[in-house]
């Protein structure tokens, strides 16, 4: 691990002919529309390299677009990341995918593996087949790549069991849009975000190719806080978005049930041929989840996949751009989206699709903000993470050792109609720097409770998912519990009493015990209620503290619970009401949060 990090530092630039001269001039550009198995041809762009040497293909198929359309149109790519393939001479291929944009078809989100006579896997096998046979000079090695959905679609085709993908990249992918991802986080709708997206992307039946997608934009003005107040349910949502066919399928599903199961792309993860690399940021607003629990699936169900993992300080794709800052931060030069194209993703589909012409990654490479520094391991979580559990005190604090009072508790009351907001100042778009963003603007409200460690005497470094045990007693049959990590700088830091978030989460109470079947709470009762986070990865400096924040709101990052036990997609705005929380730290309930801390230093 060691050699690979020194070589990182040590790494030339690759260049070739293509450098330095317009991508217009060393390329080709072809349009085809290739059949698939079912009758229905899909748009594909295809750029060549101009002279004769043997290429691998990369594709990159997408529901997004493909402009600029037009055999003389070209895109922008004499700089920025798609130039490091130019640079080197693949053939790159994109695709509209069924249904969208200048393909046929029609398109379904996240259409199931093995749904139908075609899905995803067979387009992409059929694409392979075509170009190999077809495309001049090319060498029989093919690779995916893809961010975001795109990121999903590069999953499948690594899926698709042609023997000419040898690789795939798929990068902060969609993965479970009930769990994770920027739909639900635990079967909570994440309001701003699902509605947005949703309506953008909605692709009625009767799709006829177009240089443009039918989708509408949804203006929450005069900004987004205002705007959810207004239309402060689910059936209002829906009326607001009609019609709208994924929305009223989720409609039907409430719960997760076998619709969600086969929307989950990790249950296809077996036996994969191609090698994969899969990449996600820390501080990724929309898809932090799929990353690293792609990798968990493909570890468990394909395990001889050579399979890496790379994930950085980086919010939604920001390693295909600038990178290094975001928000307040600036993470370093090693952050940039150049050091990562250039140290991790071009090296992996040049070893992989030119026979091995590059040296070898780590299993897994991961970026600890904080201290701001690159860690190889030959595993996620690494084995030598030992776990931390932290007690919430009724003073305040938290504490290592377990409370022994009989009785002690902290209150307080989530009223739907004040809800906690996510961050300071509401505008009318989700800002992806609210996960890094300082924390102080949540003071003095009485719905939100504070627990701080003391001053850290050492640096302290965690890694992997954040486990909270909350334990609770509701005055109503269903509350939310968002738990927020918080990194406190200290009083003579450059940010003085800056509370930085390293990670927040949402969780649905009613789905305490399990996402298929939800169950209310009994008013008065003591009730556990476990969150677990998506990953992170970051250093507490000495001097700095950890601190705790839980709240029942997170607004409208996350739509409001009604606070009762009722149906989410027919309820009114009568019915939510307010629900007093109250947190145990007795010695028979404690609430606790564990974390892991990585003691080797690597």
């Amino acid at each position: 691990m060691l050699r690979f990090l020194l070589s990182l530092l040590l790494l030339p630039f690759l260049a070739t002919a293509y450098a330095g001269r317009p991508f217009c001039e060393c390329y080709e550009k072809n349009e085809y529309r290739i059949p698939m198995r079912d009758g229905v041809r899909l748009y594909t762009a295809v750029y060549s390299p101009r002279d004769t040497a043997s290429a691998p293909i990369v594709i990159l198929r997408t529901p997004y677009g493909c402009r600029p359309y037009g055999p003389d149109a070209y895109p922008n790519w004499d700089e920025g990341y798609m130039h490091a393939y130019v640079e080197r001479g693949y053939i790159i291929v994109l695709q509209d995918v069924r249904g969208r944009y200048r393909s046929e078809g029609e398109f379904v989100h996240v259409r199931p593996v093995g749904e139908g006579p075609a899905d995803e896997t067979t387009d992409s096998y059929d694409t392979v087949d075509w170009l190999v046979a077809r495309i001049p000079h090319n060498n029989g090695r093919v690779g995916f790549i893809g961010s975001s959905y795109p990121g999903f679609y590069a999953l499948m085709g690594a899926l698709s069991r042609h023997p000419a993908v040898k690789a795939a990249s798929p990068q902060a992918p969609v993965t479970d849009w009930f769990l994770g991802d920027d739909v639900h986080h635990n079967g909570v709708l994440m309001l701003g975000d699902a509605t947005r997206f949703l309506a953008s992307m909605n692709t009625p039946a009767g799709h006829t190719p177009s240089e443009t997608a039918p989708g509408r934009s949804v203006r929450t003005e005069p900004d987004e806080r205002t705007f959810f107040l207004r239309h402060a349910t689910r059936a209002e949502i829906t009326e607001l978005l009609a019609p709208n066919a994924f929305w009223e399928e989720m409609m039907r599903h409430p719960d997760y049930d076998a619709w969600w199961r086969m929307r989950d792309t990790r249950n296809a993860c077996r036996d994969i041929a191609p090698a994969l690399l899969i990449v996600g940021g820390t501080f990724d607003a929309e898809d932090c989840y799929g990353a690293w629990n792609l990798y968990r699936a493909v570890k468990k169900q394909s395990p001889a996949t050579a399979c890496h993992l790379v994930v950085g300080p980086w919010a939604h794709g920001a390693w295909r751009g600038e990178g290094r800052r975001l928000g307040d931060f600036d993470f370093g030069e090693e952050a940039s989206g150049a050091w990562y194209v250039e140290r991790f993703e071009m090296p992996f589909f040049d070893r992989y699709l030119r026979s091995g012409s590059a040296e070898p990654l780590p299993g897994v490479s991961v970026f600890t903000s904080g201290d701001d520094r690159w860690h190889a391991f030959d595993e996620w979580v690494p084995g030598d993470a030992s776990e931390t559990t932290l007690y919430l005190d009724r003073e305040g604090t938290l504490s290592e050792r377990k409370p022994s009072v009989r009785r002690a508790s902290t209150g307080y009351v989530s009223d739907p109609a004040d809800p906690v907001p996510y961050v300071a100042r509401s505008g009318i778009r989700r800002p992806k720097e609210y996960m890094i963003a300082d924390q102080r603007f949540t003071e003095g409200r009485q719905d939100v409770v504070r627990f701080r460690s003391e001053p850290l005497a050492e640096d302290r470094t965690f890694v992997g998912p954040v486990d909270a045990d909350l334990r609770v007693v509701l005055s109503t049959t269903d509350a939310d519990f968002v738990v927020k990590l918080i990194d406190e700088f200290p009083a003579d830091s450059d940010r003085p009493g800056y509370r930085m978030l390293v990670r927040g989460e949402v969780m649905r109470g009613r789905y305490r015990n399990s996402f298929s079947a939800p169950e209310p709470f009994v008013p008065g009762h003591p009730a556990r209620v476990p969150v677990h986070t998506t990953d992170i990865a970051h250093t507490f400096r000495a001097g700095h503290r950890i601190v705790i924040e839980v709240q029942s709101s997170w607004f409208p990052l996350a739509e409001r619970n009604p606070q009762q036990f009722v149906d989410l997609w027919r309820c009114s705005a009568a019915d939510f009401i307010p629900c007093r929380v109250t947190l145990l730290h007795q010695r028979n309930n404690a609430s606790s949060i564990t974390l892991r801390r990585l003691n080797s230093g690597k």
